[in-house]
Parts: C-alpha cells; sequence; structure tokens
C-alpha cells in the first residue's frame, strides 16, 4: 500500500512487464531486483506461476538472471559472451595483489585465465575518474590480467568488439 492505494511488489512487476520488454531486458531488470535485495526465490515464483503473455519471456530470462551486475549494460556485455558460447564470467570479482591487498573490483572476471571485462560508462569520461581509471587499468595489468574494456558504441558491434577480444584473450590466457 501506497497511500493507501495498492501497488504491485517490484518482483511482480517485474512479473507484469514480461507482456511488454524482450528477454534481454527481463533479465537486466532480474539482475537490478537481485542487487537490491529481492531473493531469487521470488522472481523463480512470479516467473513459475506467470500464466499470462509474457510468461515464457519470464522463465526464459530467469534462465539468466545473476546476481552481482550492477547495470544494465553490464547485463548486456554478460549475455553477449554467454550467447556467444563463451563462459560465463564472475560478476563483481575482487583482485588482489598475491599479498591480499585489493587492487580493484572487476564488472566481470575469468579468474583461472586472468581476463577481466569491463564496461565503462559515460561517467568513465569525467577527467578526474578517467585518472583513477588509468591508475586502475596499470594495476590490473601489473597482477599479470588482460583487461578487455567495453564501451557503448561496442554494443553496435558486438562479436567484433566485445566478443573476439575475450575470446582472443581466454584463448591466449595462461591459466593459473
Amino acid at each position: 500500500m501506497v497511500d493507501d492505494l495498492p501497488v504491485a511488489t517490484r518482483v511482480e512487476t517485474w512479473g507484469q512487464l514480461g507482456a511488454t520488454l524482450q528477454w534481454e531486458d527481463l533479465v537486466a531488470v532480474g539482475d537490478w531486483l537481485l542487487a537490491e535485495g529481492d531473493p531469487s526465490s521470488d522472481l523463480s515464483d512470479v516467473a513459475s506461476r506467470a500464466r499470462r503473455r509474457g510468461a515464457a519471456a519470464l522463465r526464459h530470462a530467469l534462465e539468466f538472471v545473476r546476481p552481482g551486475a550492477e547495470s544494465p549494460r553490464e547485463t548486456a556485455v554478460r549475455l553477449i559472451l554467454v550467447q556467444a558460447g563463451l563462459p560465463e564470467p564472475e560478476l563483481n570479482w575482487t583482485l588482489r595483489t598475491g599479498g591480499g591487498a585489493f587492487v580493484a573490483r572487476l564488472d566481470m572476471a575469468y579468474p583461472r585465465q586472468r581476463v577481466a571485462v569491463e564496461y565503462d560508462g559515460r561517467q568513465h569520461a569525467d577527467p578526474e575518474q578517467f585518472r583513477r581509471d588509468a591508475d586502475r587499468w596499470r594495476a590490473i595489468s601489473a597482477e599479470g590480467w588482460t583487461l578487455v574494456r567495453v564501451l557503448a558504441h561496442h554494443l553496435a558491434t558486438p562479436g567484433h568488439d566485445i566478443v573476439t577480444p575475450v575470446r582472443r584473450a581466454l584463448g591466449t590466457a595462461r591459466l593459473r
């Protein structure tokens, strides 16, 4: 209830969106709901009991919803990688030095291959943020990791600008 009016829960709203959103967008909303603390069991319950238009899209999306994604673009990049047949990356993985010191929190990581995939949105164009990022890229590289940076325009040609560089990095990586 909000101001004495009944409103749907966030999870129920996700269920209602099954009739209007593409499955990729449903995954992004599902990822956000998990990040906001809604349990995956609630999403599963809504998807399994849906007997309405969009029910199949909800069930399909639920297969790809993961905790840890922090933006719709991160979700989009992850889905592109998985749909291309690449292994599913770990989300928001913490990279530490051999001595345990914090280096970076990576959007997506393949720890065994030491490959990181980072989606850099517009906020990374800010000069101060760019300086911090440049130091961070150097620190990631110093730990023996390959960093694949993804920008918004790469989403227009994902096979060339996302899948190929990640596949190449995974293929040339020395396993840990």
